[in-house]
């Protein structure tokens, strides 16, 4: 049997940082899912104490944040040319697509604040295709937040990482709704029940920004 390495004789371990934190964590949600991405098993990964971890990161929720806004960083920016709308469904078209790629993501993005360069980035773009479309500079702000609200909840509607039979059953039961007692459902259950994902959310999105573009925002309004 060799004989263990001094400690002089190891490697050095790079110094701890947030970037480091943050590119570790990633790694460990791309091959293991949300789940894993534990203070326990990233301590582990980057071979210290999870108490370490805490100088640069407060808690899950902040690490979690903190994934999220590097992933944001993947999503391509707007084209520039175009129709503003098309853009901007097409933005948030990819905020959905890489929240999918990650369904306990989707999820924490719910609750999730982000606060770096990549969020930051996103909602410039958000903003400047609505100015661009005319949108009033009100609600244009308060706008953004609905359309990062809806793109976020259709994620997390979609992933579910257990497959399940809930989606069957309720369609079961607006197939088989009594017209005697639920009329209105009867009366429309094909087209509750019918439209791709997609589609739904491009309808969805395209309410959105003409309610948005439509709709003055209260006068007196407080901060937050």
């Amino acid at each position: 049997m060799a004989p263990e390495k001094s400690r002089r004789e190891r490697p050095a371990k790079p110094a701890l940082s947030r970037d480091g934190i943050v590119a570790a964590a990633v790694g460990i949600l791309r091959e293991e899912g949300l789940r894993k991405v534990t203070m326990r098993r990233l301590a582990q990964e980057l071979d210290t104490g999870a108490a370490s971890l805490y100088v640069y990161v407060r808690n899950t929720a902040e690490l979690h944040a903190a994934i999220l806004d590097e992933l944001l960083g993947t999503i391509a920016p707007p084209p520039s040319e175009g129709d503003w709308r098309d853009r901007l469904e097409r933005l948030l078209t990819a905020y959905t697509a890489m929240l999918l790629e990650y369904p306990g993501l989707a999820l924490s993005a719910l609750v999730a604040r982000p606060s770096g360069e990549n969020y930051l980035g996103l909602v410039e773009n958000l903003l400047v295709l609505l100015a661009e479309g005319g949108v009033p500079p009100e609600q244009r702000a308060w706008g953004i937040d609905l359309l990062l609200q809806y793109a976020t909840t259709t994620a997390a509607e979609h992933a579910d990482e257990e497959p399940h039979g809930d989606w069957d059953a309720l369609a079961l039961a607006v197939r088989d709704a009594d017209e005697t007692t639920h009329p209105q459902i009867a009366a429309h259950a094909a087209d509750l029940l019918t439209g791709r994902p997609e589609q739904r959310m491009s309808w969805g999105l395209r309410v959105l920004i003409t309610g948005i573009t439509h709709t003055a925002v209260p006068p007196e309004r407080n901060p937050t």
